[in-house]
């Protein structure tokens, strides 16, 4: 069955384009052209995959993205028309799961595109076999933090906690090498993958989120620590 791809995009011109050329590769794609719409079409389509643009009339696209990420987990791929940091940040912190600046080849998109929906396959897979497995849920402890891999949940002093998921990525990894340092781009390859088009600094954007999410005070982490000139180890 065909993937389902969501295109939020005002610019009649662009939208059209990357309708094309996604149908062109196989996928079913439906295109709206504001926020509120985008909304409308993400809840009752169930996508596999948006790709929203952040200038949108109605709503903007940090507002869509920020909504829908306590809704679902569908993979968002950002578009912005600027080459702005902030832009790229904002993004990631609202719950998207990549960017691409305005303008970009459609050789790049579709690269994109691919990497997250097969991220997207990968992750179903993995919770179907969860709940296959008629097991005990298997839980990861470290003092009052606690990961449930089978519930994919997060739990300090006993109460879930509010996580995105590739924060709960994140986490679950850096915990499956306690004590180990890890590059930056050796997490940037193995939780984004190795075809992410990104650099360090979205890990250290995540690390921060975490931080302040598990530890006690997250100006001097005991959890999540920083190796100087090297990356990060879990400490549990």
């Amino acid at each position: 069955m065909p993937e389902t791809i969501l295109v939020v995009e005002d610019e009649l011109s662009l939208q059209e384009t990357l309708a094309y050329n996604l149908k062109k590769e196989g996928y079913t794609v439906e295109t709206v052209g504001d926020g509120r719409s985008a909304l409308e079409s993400a809840r009752r389509l169930k996508p596999d995959l948006i790709v929203l643009d952040i200038m949108l009339p109605e709503m903007d696209g940090f507002e869509v993205a920020r909504i829908l990420r306590k809704e679902m987990s569908t993979a968002i791929l950002m578009l912005t028309a600027r080459d702005d940091e902030i832009d790229r940040v904002v993004g990631l912190e609202v719950g998207a799961d990549d960017y691409l600046t305005k303008p970009f080849s459609m050789r790049e998109l579709m690269a994109r595109v691919k990497a997250q929906l097969r991220r997207a396959r990968l992750l179903r897979e993995e919770m179907g076999k969860s709940r296959d497995a008629n097991t005990p849920h298997e839980k990861l402890t470290f003092d009052n933090l606690v990961i449930d891999l089978t519930r994919r949940e997060v739990t300090l002093n006993g109460e879930a906690i509010q996580i995105k998921p590739k924060e709960y990525e994140l986490l679950l990894f850096l915990a499956e090498h306690r004590r180990q340092m890890l590059s930056r781009e050796f997490i940037l390859e193995r939780v984004w993958g190795w075809d992410f088009i990104g650099d360090s600094r979205t890990v250290d954007v995540h690390v921060r989120w975490l931080r302040q999410k598990i530890e006690a005070d997250s100006s001097n982490p005991t959890r999540i620590v920083t190796v100087r000139g090297g990356g990060y180890r879990f400490e549990g």
